[in-house]
């Protein structure tokens, strides 16, 4: 049992249960897509730690109390922006209270009076408010753009002593005072680029050359860039640029847009300033597609000169480092990484050919070898007779030896230990590639399941809850979530991912109508759900679409669990089971999915007999 200080923040939704009973999906869809887009992202953007999600409420954590108050401040005055179009009685607003105290820490949840007290002051925050104790008040005092008025001395419920509450006074939006506030810091958001090609087949590129100038940008100390999981969220809407920045809190922005045609490209990209809606520079290009990484300079390097930046030393040379210089190699990684992200056998294979025609067309391609390591250990998970383990550790070190640095090598590096049994080593190479990118999709995702297979929910659930906010196309991380939250006993939340995890599976079923994986993980959220008829039916169509898919045997083989019926969740049980590896036949014995026939002597048995043979046929080679 640890003790420590701590910031502490607590805040849940006004009239939730009223909300519910007017339109339950949609307050759900949107409560979600507040925390997935906006509440979550900001508290990690401010270094604090999310410890639980109860229905309605969040409770966070931070170490830095002024963090604590920025991020709550930047929370609503988003949510009052994203509330000015939408009537008064259908809107969802969040009262949040914040105090500083002493608070003990138990198997990643926190406890005590300091905690009590925040949820305490939660309640008295207004609508769209802010209430904090004195000690708040008076740690943050002026360094913020913020005020504070006394409201009173409170006795609240299970707290012994009087409160003194102040309430925070926020400030009308404004990016010139963000800029003020962090004299050296400039806020900037790049728009996605729009796909100009006439084929939505295209939008890869276009939004792979976005990430290329965030992650450029991202690199730049005096530059606070608005991370990709969230601008993507505006991808296809048209908005307002001046509400745009007063909801993301900068004050430049950077549209552009793609085209191929032939072996050209035509990239235009303009920098505006929202504060008084000035053009500052706007360039179009007009080249071959081998100048697409010059343009993606030339880009960053104007808006470096526009904005009067300084370049560290060290800072220049990481823009400089381009991945490759071989824009086909470039194209093909693009398309894979697009296509892994499914977590489909069939996707997978098609993926790992667009990054081995990468590394065939640069044998330097660090990201690329990454690219093929994760395919290759996702595939393993199934079928294992087809990847040896060697394979994967090779391709992983190949791209640490061509990039140290790399983030996507140490991701995948560590899933590599993982399969392999060194589970210290690859917990060395999440953190590694964590550090160097918090914003890695892959190494939140494989440390998600890391811990999950582990048995550690709580902490997968952190992984994956970013994984979910960094692609909001994720569909594989709230399905995990929801059975992550199943296992830790908290029903509102399985609830709240099996909605969530649903709504993108369908999304993701129109869009590729012949991929199974978002039909037997949206069948699985079904089942969770208790729409036993369309869990059913969504399982009938992903056999349909590709009976041979062992991710989908499994997962069907859950659904049935989920919803009692154990024969025919081990008569699919019994046909892969053979064709697992060790490592996935572990992953059973955390997955409360399977709950249902985990006493059945059927499937007892069944479970030793597979476990016997592989581990002998993985020890011996036959």
């Amino acid at each position: 049992m640890e003790r420590r200080l701590s910031a502490i923040l607590a805040a849940d939704v006004v009239g939730y249960s009223r909300l519910m009973g007017i339109d339950e999906s949609g307050t759900l869809q949107a409560l979600n897509r507040h925390r997935c887009e906006l509440v979550d992202v900001r508290i990690s953007d401010y270094k604090g730690r999310i410890v639980k999600l109860t229905g309605d409420g969040i409770l966070a954590e931070f170490q830095s109390v002024v963090n604590a108050v920025a991020c709550a401040a930047e929370i609503q005055r988003s949510m009052s922006a994203r509330n000015e179009n939408v009537p008064k009685d259908e809107r969802v607003e969040f009262r949040i209270g914040i105090n500083l105290g002493d608070v003990v820490v138990e198997n990643g949840d926190i406890f005590g009076d300091g905690v009590n007290l925040a949820a305490r002051l939660e309640r008295i925050a207004a609508p769209g408010g802010i209430a904090v104790s004195a000690s708040v008040r008076d740690q943050v005092g002026s360094r913020l753009n913020l005020g504070f008025e006394f409201i009173g001395e409170h006795m609240l419920k299970n707290i012994r002593q009087p409160v003194h509450v102040y309430t925070v006074t926020l400030a009308p939006p404004s990016s010139t005072r963000l800029v003020a506030q962090n004299r050296n810091t400039c806020f900037i958001a790049v728009l996605p680029f729009t796909n100009m090609s006439g084929d939505a087949d295209q939008d890869y590129f276009s939004d792979g050359i976005t990430e290329d100038i965030i992650t450029d940008l991202s690199k730049i100390s005096s530059l606070h860039v608005v991370p990709r999981n969230t601008i993507f969220t505006y991808k296809g809407i048209s908005v307002k640029l001046k509400r745009l920045a007063q909801e993301l809190g900068v004050r430049y922005v950077l549209e552009g847009s793609v085209r191929i045609f032939d072996k050209r490209v035509r990239i235009s990209g303009q920098l505006i300033d929202t504060a008084n809606g000035d053009h500052l520079w706007a360039e179009r290009y007009d080249r071959d597609l081998t100048d697409i990484f010059a343009i993606q300079d030339e880009i960053t390097q104007a808006i470096v000169s526009q904005l009067k930046v300084r370049l560290l030393p060290e800072e220049k040379k990481a823009i400089a480092n381009e991945p490759t210089a071989n824009v086909e190699a470039y194209t093909y990684y693009l398309r894979g990484r697009q296509l892994s992200h499914s977590w489909t056998k069939s996707y997978l294979q098609l993926a790992r050919r667009m990054f081995c025609k990468a590394v065939e067309l640069d044998p330097d391609y660090a990201r690329a070898y990454a690219g093929i390591a994760d395919c290759d250990a996702a595939i393993r998970d199934w079928a294992p007779d087809d990847v040896p383990l060697r394979r994967i550790l090779e391709m992983s070190a190949r791209a640490l030896q061509l990039d140290p640095d790399l983030p996507e090598a140490h991701a995948s590096h560590g899933l590599a230990l993982h399969q392999s049994g060194l589970d210290d080593r690859a917990a060395a190479a999440f953190e590694r590639a964590l550090t160097l990118d918090p914003n890695l999709f892959e190494a939140n995702f494989h440390y998600a399941r890391f811990f999950f297979m582990r048995g550690n929910f709580a902490e997968s659930v952190q992984y994956f809850t970013r994984a979910a906010e960094i692609r909001p196309d994720d569909y594989v991380s709230p399905i995990h979530l929801m059975s992550a939250y199943r296992s830790l006993g908290r029903p509102v939340d399985t609830e709240n991912w099996a909605r969530l995890g649903l709504l993108r599976a369908e999304r993701a079923l129109n869009l590729n109508p012949e991929n199974s994986g978002p039909a037997h993980r949206g069948a699985l959220a079904l089942a969770h759900l208790g729409d036993a008829t369309r869990a059913r039916d969504w399982a009938a169509r992903a056999i349909a679409i590709d009976p041979d898919d062992i991710v989908a045997q499994y997962n069907l083989a859950c659904v049935y669990s989920v919803l009692g019926d154990t024969d025919r969740a081990i008569d699919l049980l019994e046909k892969l089971l053979p064709h697992s590896s060790v490592y996935h036949i572990k992953w059973f014995n955390n997955d409360s999915d399977l709950d249902n026939i985990r006493d059945d002597p059927r499937f007892r048995k069944l479970l030793a007999t597979a476990m016997t043979e592989r581990e002998r046929i993985e020890r011996t080679g036959s």
